[in-house]
């Protein structure tokens, strides 16, 4: 895969290179510094703790517990390792405080303390036993402190082809743990929150993948008693110290969007963003607050979103509107070594990403890693916030903005969309409509732009595409796409349409109308540059590769299965997972990507085998 992926970003960069010679990318700004790890150690990263003295602590998913000296690497890039715990079970969330380490195993909460002081822990002590069932998907995470020194935690739905919880108590559900071991359940729905954090208002927020009653991955705010959506868990809000009541029975499930079943269910609890499935990652995890006041990035008290199975790192933007949390989400860094399951921040500000991918899958190959990503002091030009207004969405810049390219409508691409809520794994985008813009207003200082809309849509993600948008030096952003979700629309005063504020409209050529004889002539043959160009474009590449295993089968696997172009189109639109069991990863229906473009990407598909057996003849001869 490693080569696939190499030759995919070749292709691409060298497209962007003929189009914007001067164009710049993410390492331009953004360094990945890898920690090297001895070859003995199998270093499959479920928990990071960042030590007061400068060392690291690292957890794994084999219940181990590192210490790694040196980790900055400042004297030299030689890193050491000693194991200071050993023997527990599957830890995927590591603490620091007063001297000890506290791990959440599959099945306890632990404290582990060196009492002699020799470098060795001596001391394994049970805060709190989670009852098991024995199924394989009830994984634990955390604890994250908050102020008051109380641990919380998340606990992981069964997987018995949908989320189940009624096996092992409190599973489904984020729940708080005093340091005398006394259990508060706290919020329920969720089914498998691999990522979470606390925010400097003390607010809990968590990242939440796709999967069933999940359209696509999302970060949602929590408060007591709210319901994340999952169902799974509410067998425990029956208990006599549930912070609500509700049934499965009480949960609509027909297929309508989430705030639709909103109105119905008191507590359910909409996301404050969205992460669209395969663009913006496909395994949200962890969820991390730049609290370093500049050392990190360009936009302190902004969120860093992890993701597993695409291996980088979101950024997240956050506001709040009649006292609700929604906001954006932009790519910030990929590249990751392998599959993103924890940030933490050093010292000196940089991140710690650990890494581990067996038996889930990521675009980065390796099974495990640890690296660091540090900010070089240069700020990219980029989307510094988007703020919703009662008309349309202000988009704050980094760095003054042309005012000739983004007057111009034909720089931008906007439209809404939403997921269905449903029992079943994942959701097309459905309800989709573009959005047309009325008026463009640009600030005095020429970091601010103001956009009046047709139209917006309440509950909706909208799509921002600034294609055409430059600043003074005449170059692009570096990321051009973001995503908002629209759960309050604020009051406030409308822009005054007039002459000066009309967008830009460029005269278009009106092309040869094709005749529909004509269409149905035309050839779905395409290139392998056409195919690869179609392939990104709609996000193909984020799950599958030409010839390795990836989230999904390698393009080359499929078309030795000889479906039908026809086959594939269904397929596509309706996915169906007996084909593909060895993967762990269920394939989303992506019935918005247009017939055409799925038969064109099918026809080539299916020419890969025989394009291989013919380059193997000439080889052979």
């Amino acid at each position: 895969m490693k080569h696939t992926v190499s030759i995919l970003l070749l292709f691409i960069s060298s497209l962007a290179w003929a189009q914007n010679p001067g164009a710049k990318t993410e390492k331009d700004f953004y360094e990945i510094k890898t920690l090297p790890i001895p070859q003995d150690i199998y270093l499959e990263i479920g928990g990071i703790a960042t030590m007061p003295d400068g060392r690291l602590g690292v957890s794994t998913r084999r219940g181990e517990i590192w210490i790694i000296d040196n980790p900055y690497q400042k004297d030299s890039h030689q890193t050491y390792y000693r194991r200071f715990a050993s023997g527990m079970h599957e830890i995927l969330g590591l603490a620091y405080k007063d001297g000890a380490f506290y791990c959440s195993q599959r099945g306890e909460l632990t404290k582990v303390t060196d009492t002699d002081r020799d470098g060795v822990a001596d001391r394994y002590e049970p805060i709190y036993q989670f009852q098991l069932s024995g199924n394989y998907h009830e994984y634990t995470y955390g604890p994250v402190f908050d102020k008051n020194g109380d641990m919380w935690v998340t606990l992981n739905l069964a997987w018995v082809g949908f989320g189940e919880g009624k096996f092992s108590k409190w599973r489904g559900w984020l729940v708080k743990i005093s340091p005398d071991g006394k259990l508060e359940p706290f919020a329920a729905g969720l089914r498998s929150p691999a990522g979470y954090s606390i925010n400097q208002e003390g607010d809990i927020f968590y990242g939440e993948n796709q999967g069933d009653w999940v359209g696509s991955g999302r970060v949602t705010h929590l408060a007591k008693g709210d319901f994340a959506g999952n169902p799974g868990g509410l067998k425990w809000a029956k208990e006599p110290n549930s912070p609500f009541k509700l049934t499965l029975e009480e949960i609509p499930d027909n297929g309508s969007p989430m705030f639709e079943a909103a109105k119905k269910v008191k507590n359910l609890k909409l996301p404050a963003v969205w992460f669209p499935h395969a663009i913006m990652g496909i395994s949200t995890s962890d969820i991390l607050q730049d609290t370093t006041g500049g050392k990190f990035s360009p936009f302190p008290g902004q969120y860093f979103v992890a993701d597993q199975g695409q291996s980088k790192v979101m950024r997240m933007g956050l506001e709040k509107v009649n006292g609700v949390y929604q906001g954006f989400c932009i790519n910030y860094r990929e590249g990751f070594q392998s599959g993103i399951l924890r940030e933490r921040f050093g010292l000196d500000g940089s991140m710690f990403v650990g890494m581990t991918s067996r038996g889930w899958g990521s675009t980065g190959k390796d099974d495990f890693g640890l690296q660091r990503l540090v900010w070089n002091g240069i700020t990219p030009f980029e989307i510094n916030m988007i703020e919703a207004r009662t008309d349309g969405f202000e988009i704050s810049f980094t760095q003054a903005v042309d005012v000739n390219s983004v007057k111009k409508a034909a720089s931008y691409a906007l439209r809404s969309y939403i997921y269905k809520y449903h029992h079943q794994y994942g959701s097309p985008i459905v309800d989709v409509k573009d959005l047309a813009i009325k008026g463009i207003v640009v600030s005095a200082d020429k970091k601010k732009v103001r956009i009046v809309l047709d139209q917006i849509r309440q509950y909706f993600i909208h799509e921002f595409k600034l294609t055409g948008v430059k600043n003074e030096a005449g170059e692009l952003l570096l990321h051009e796409t973001a995503y908002y979700t629209l759960n309050q629309i604020p009051s406030g005063d409308k822009v005054v349409l007039n002459a000066t504020t009309n967008p830009i409209v460029e005269k278009v050529v009106i092309e040869k109308k094709v005749s529909q004889l004509e269409k149905t002539k035309t050839t779905t043959l395409i290139s392998d540059n056409e195919a690869m160009a179609l392939l990104k474009k709609h996000t193909c590449v984020a799950c599958h590769a030409r010839e390795e295993k990836l989230i999904g089968p390698s393009f080359t696997d499929i078309s030795k299965r000889k479906y039908s172009d026809k086959q594939i189109l269904a397929l596509v639109y309706k996915p169906n997972p007996k084909n593909w069991p060895d993967f762990a990863t269920e394939m989303a229906p992506m019935s918005h990507v247009p017939a055409k473009d799925v038969l064109k990407i099918a026809s080539w598909i299916n020419g890969l085998t025989q394009k291989k057996a013919n380059d193997a003849l000439i080889n052979r001869d």
